[in-house]
């Protein structure tokens, strides 16, 4: 089979090329920057060419592109997208890429998809996926690309566009925005401390979280912030909540701190069985950090 990433010279990208040439796929990659494009050329030992070279004789066109430029790439590409390709996007956010490509693509093979992961990953075994089929024919894809996945140990989730996105805004949007206010706040205290001789484990793993994404692609996480609908909403209710905490903190309210934590370990204790077992896994985290 050939496939054609688009993108081909980002992380991910590379990621997938890997991948489905271990699997003994022809891949031809396309990019945007050069030097980054024959970096991977060399790295991979594939074809490197234009966008829309790359598409041409590809039986599957694989979008790893930039959220930001997704549209553009989408209109670029449409002339030369035939019916019978199939046309998948690997992109952190459903709503605008699925539409993007239900507006412009003539093939009806098409299927968003999320990879709950990064490029530091092994292999599919053990990682997370999501679908985002909206029709039958891409049902039936997703079907198709559902039994490949689970064959190779991964786990997967059929949902709409719209319902990944509201998931998402907290499984990312809320996690990285805290980690990113949480590094600013350390940083402007001047109080950073490396957890070695004086740091406990819960701010090991605070400083794990921090380091972790702000070390990464800035470009990638203000378009995850900025792409997902519901970010605003949950932060605006994020920075109420701290709000809230800060204040019975600083008016010295014992009695009402200790009653509204206790009231949050009822209702997390509800939800998740395992609720007991929160502390010890951290420091199973932790042991491996």
């Amino acid at each position: 089979m050939k496939v054609a990433i688009v993108g081909g010279s980002g992380k991910m990208g590379r990621w997938f090329a890997r991948h489905l040439l271990d699997e003994g796929n022809e891949v031809v990659i396309s990019g945007r920057t050069e030097s980054k494009i024959m970096e991977a050329k060399k790295e991979l030992g594939v074809d490197a060419v234009s966008n829309v070279e790359a598409v041409k004789d590809a039986e599957v066109v694989l979008l790893s592109v930039p959220i930001d430029t997704f549209e553009d790439i989408i209109v670029e590409l449409a002339p030369h997208i035939h019916p019978d390709q199939v046309v998948v996007d690997v992109t952190s956010v459903k709503v605008m890429p699925v539409a993007a490509m239900h507006r412009h693509l003539k093939t009806k093979r098409i299927l968003g998809t999320h990879p709950l992961f990064g490029p530091g990953a092994k292999g599919i075994s053990g990682q997370n996926f999501v679908l985002a089929p909206t029709a039958s024919e891409e049902e039936a894809l997703a079907g198709e690309v559902r039994v490949y996945l689970e064959k190779r140990g991964a786990s997967v989730s059929l949902m709409t566009p719209e319902e990944h996105d509201d998931k998402i805004a907290v499984i990312l949007g809320l996690s990285h925005f805290i980690a990113i206010v949480a590094g600013d706040t350390l940083l402007n205290s001047n109080k950073v401390v490396q957890p070695t001789k004086l740091g406990g484990i819960t701010y090991k793993v605070l400083l794990t979280l921090v380091e972790s994404v702000i070390s990464e692609n800035s470009e990638l996480y203000a378009s995850i912030q900025m792409n997902l609908p519901g970010v605003p909403d949950i932060e605006a209710l994020f920075q109420r909540k701290a709000a809230e905490w800060a204040e019975m903190v600083k008016n010295k309210d014992r009695d009402a701190f200790i009653r509204r934590m206790k009231t949050l370990k009822s209702r997390l204790e509800k939800d998740n069985p395992d609720f007991g077992k929160a502390y010890e896994n951290m420091y199973r985290l932790a042991s491996g950090l």
